[in-house]
């Protein structure tokens, strides 16, 4: 058993007193005098800046040292990918001539061969079947809208 048992018991069997009215209108005036001056001013906030470092490291903080080195690592991937691209290809290839004239016509008889070999139309006879329009009558379409 606990020996401060009878004690508790004899302190719960006491009836509570209110604090006296002067009293308490003393405690809080000076309580209100007192909140004003905690409550941070426009200097001490934070900013957003502050906030952000805040919540990035309260993201990294199981270990902070192993994001850092992860970075670093990534860091030096980008660095020794850019370093060891071939700046010779990229400009070979605008370098290349258009496409001959022999080149466009035996393309365009593959092409040929092949809607044969299918049975559609070929798409270059498909485009000349459309006849074209004359660019006014869109903007008419679009302002009788």
């Amino acid at each position: 058993m606990n020996e401060h048992e009878p004690f508790e018991k004899r302190l719960q069997r006491q009836p509570l007193r209110t604090v006296p009215p002067a009293w308490r209108e003393e405690i809080l005036s000076a309580a209100r005098k007192v909140e004003p001056s905690r409550r941070p001013s426009t200097a001490t906030r934070q900013s957003f800046f502050s906030n952000l470092s805040q919540q990035i490291l309260s993201l990294l903080w199981p270990d902070p040292r192993a994001w850092a080195g992860l970075a670093a690592v990534w860091v030096l991937i980008c660095a020794v990918n850019f370093a060891s691209r071939d700046a010779t290809a990229s400009t070979a290839a605008r370098r290349v001539a258009p496409p001959s004239p022999q080149m466009r016509e035996m393309l365009r008889e593959q092409e040929q061969l092949l809607a044969e070999l299918v049975g559609e139309t070929p798409v270059a006879d498909r485009l000349k079947s459309v006849p074209p329009r004359p660019h006014s009558s869109y903007r008419n379409e679009f302002l009788n809208a």
